[in-house]
């Protein structure tokens, strides 16, 4: 569906529950009866509003990756390997949950919305150290919580293809700030909220661990 459609769609709801409150107000005056189908129709209403909304983010935000990823696409074509530049775009895709999309650098609210985050003064991914991507739960990391030691996660960046293995993951309290901690040796750290379907602040963060298990040959 095209953003105009979709907003049309959405002008035409809030018009149809306008004027389904107006008629109810009306017959609301009139008997007790009325007042229920009013306030059963006001709650109703109120959920569909909210569904409006929560689609509409969604949908935006799915539309902000695909100009992103063909952004990267852009950036990448005839790239030459040999020649890897400081700055552009990362695209993270792990084949296991279905999940490719570009990494937005920083963590803030703005960031987050629009896809996984790199967390500042973390190692890039690819680079020695421990790399750390953050994002919501209930968006692009929904999934994460199925993947498995052995698994598969690919990282581009800047004309290099990096590959990394799940080593294993771990629930841990949000102030263990130990999951972040420099490594030696290449590392991936993917961070969400946990538990995924939980109503309001979630309690804790779900972790998982991955290993560069190969990189571009170096000259």
């Amino acid at each position: 569906m095209a953003s105009a459609d979709f907003a049309l769609s959405g002008a035409r709801l809030v018009n149809q529950i306008a004027e389904q409150w107006r008629c109810l107000r009306e017959s609301a005056g009139r008997s007790h009866r009325g007042i229920r189908q009013y306030f059963a129709v006001l709650l109703i209403s109120l959920g569909a509003l909210l569904s409006l909304y929560v689609g509409g983010t969604y949908f935006w935000m799915y539309q902000q990756q695909r100009e992103l990823m063909r952004e990267f696409q852009t950036q990448n074509a005839g790239l030459n390997p040999s020649a890897p530049r400081v700055g552009g775009l990362t695209r993270l895709s792990i084949p296991k949950i279905n999940l490719d999309v570009v990494i937005m650098e920083g963590t803030s609210h703005k960031s987050l919305t629009l896809g996984p985050g790199h967390l500042r003064d973390s190692a890039f991914p690819g680079d020695p150290g421990n790399s750390v991507l953050a994002a919501h739960r209930d968006t692009f990391f929904r999934h994460i919580s199925e993947l498995k030691a052995g698994d598969d996660i690919f990282v581009e960046r800047n004309g290099q293809h990096y590959h990394y293995v799940v080593t294993g993951k771990r629930i841990v309290q949000p102030a263990d700030l130990s999951v972040l901690d420099t490594t030696s040796e290449a590392r991936l750290t993917l961070i969400t909220c946990y538990p995924v379907y939980f109503i309001g602040p979630a309690p804790e963060r779900l972790v998982v661990f991955a290993k560069l298990a190969n990189a571009p040959a170096t000259t």
